[in-house]
């Protein structure tokens, strides 16, 4: 089979190879058959080929779909792309019948159709390992709900907080992930079918029932802007960056933690690697992974964008370039939300050492400053007051409790004995606004993240 009828001479086998796809587009080959399928049996009920020959066309299909799955069938870089490969072998199994099947269709729909129907199928799975990432996450924070750890800004010591409430602002941005995902989807979730190569087909082709056949919801408005589109691209691999970044920085603070330096967590010996050289070490790698990983995923979503820059409408030859980047995103995003869900769910934290962490240095300061302003000191004021009494402190290598009352009362006459009850205990208890780290609204937020897990719809 060849598309070249119009030309008398081949194309130079460089050509051939470079501008050959299905080394990555046989990838489609599902979605691409389906696609077939539902246009077969559309043409059948609308009368423009007769049904006998839809029947045929679709158990050919079937057949070949199975060829592919038992890997029997042969790919031919000669053929281009999928689409030319299927229909070929069609022929082969069917004869010329198979020739009926690209009535009232062009490769410029069918390929974006493919394209829909792929990130649809790809949407639905990274909903489904966001959320298992979340239960893995949600489980840590159910088993360490009183373990209290240092909160930071800047990478220092600010204030304690609970670390069940640090683990679930990961939640938190996982959530947004997920509301971005399906925000992405009503947009993918259109059918393109019917559109042709640019201005729609001269058949009474029932595009509503495509729609239905394939589980769109939708069908496009604008043929020429079907062919061309490729938002739904560019807006997976967006959502993707960014769910990569919240990833990254998950696997960031896992590195720190497992390092002797912080000691906060114990990373599982399934999910670490040790050395080639020196056999003490254990190294959390896929956490590194991870944050590397990120890189690539922000690499195909500028590359599309920058596919996408310049093109006149319609379709261009440009718009090959759309597959592999998806691929690979979809690839990596999968896969980096399975490997760390494996990883957080079979972390051990280290308590004491979080404890201990929180105890050093002067992480209350801010709750000595709040004692003042209750006591009637403006704030600014008592921010002023408590800097220089931790300076005094520095200098003097005593923590904040060690300070004699008397010392207390030489920066603020406001200090009384129950500055001594300011504690990490009384400083997390203190937030108890919806949102704090206090373990009431801890609880309340485990139980929220309870009710998202489980409601499929929730955003």
């Amino acid at each position: 089979m060849s598309l070249r009828s119009r030309f008398r001479k081949d194309a130079d086998e460089l050509v051939k190879q470079y501008t050959a796809s299905i080394p990555f587009d046989q990838r489609l080959y599902k979605q691409d058959i389906a696609g077939s399928i539902a246009h077969a049996k559309m043409l059948a009920r609308q009368g423009i080929i007769p049904e006998k020959e839809a029947e045929l066309i679709v158990m050919g299909l079937v057949s070949l779909r199975e060829e592919i799955e038992q890997g029997t069938f042969s790919f031919d870089p000669e053929l281009e792309d999928i689409h030319m490969n299927i229909e070929a072998r069609l022929t082969e199994k069917i004869g010329d019948t198979a020739g009926k099947l690209h009535t009232a269709r062009s490769r410029n729909d069918q390929v974006t159709l493919d394209l829909r129907l792929f990130t649809k199928e790809a949407i639905t799975e990274t909903i489904r390992r966001l959320k298992e990432l979340q239960r893995a996450i949600m489980d840590v924070a159910e088993g360490n709900k009183s373990v209290v750890m240092p909160g930071y800004t800047h990478l220092q010591r600010a204030q304690p907080v609970l670390l069940a409430h640090h683990f679930l602002a990961y939640f938190e941005m996982l959530q947004r992930d997920i509301s971005r995902f399906r925000d992405c989807l009503r947009r993918t979730d259109v059918l393109p079918l019917g559109s042709g190569a640019l201005a729609g087909v001269p058949y009474p082709v029932d595009r509503h029932f495509l729609a239905r056949e394939l589980g769109f919801s939708r069908t496009s408005r604008n043929s020429i802007d079907a062919v061309s589109d490729r938002d739904f691209v560019i807006e997976y691999e967006a959502a993707a960056s960014i769910t990569m970044m919240h990833l990254s920085r998950l696997a960031e603070e896992l590195t720190l933690w497992s390092s002797a330096e912080f000691g906060f967590i114990d990373v599982d010996e399934a999910y670490a690697t040790s050395s080639s050289i020196m056999p003490q070490k254990k190294n959390p790698d896929v956490a590194e992974l991870a944050r590397g990983k990120t890189g690539r995923v922000y690499g195909h979503l500028l590359g599309m964008l920058a596919v996408m820059k310049a093109l006149p409408l319609s379709y261009n030859r440009d718009l090959q370039e759309d597959k592999e980047g998806l691929f690979d995103t979809v690839d990596t995003l999968l896969s980096t939300l399975q490997v760390l869900a494996g990883m957080v769910k079979t972390l051990r934290v280290n308590s004491a050492r979080t404890q201990q962490a929180a105890e050093e240095g002067y992480i209350l300061a801010t709750d000595v400053a709040d004692y003042l302003v209750k006591k009637g000191l403006p704030f600014r004021q008592a921010h002023t007051v408590v800097a220089k009494l931790v300076s005094y402190a520095i200098d003097q290598g005593k923590s904040l409790h060690q300070i004699d009352l008397s010392q207390y009362k030489s920066y603020s006459p406001l200090f009384e004995e129950d500055v001594y009850s300011i504690t990490l205990d009384s400083s997390i208890k203190a937030r108890n606004i919806p949102g704090g780290t206090a373990p009431q609204q801890v609880e309340a937020q485990l139980a929220a993240a309870r009710r998202i897990v489980e409601d499929t719809e929730e955003d």
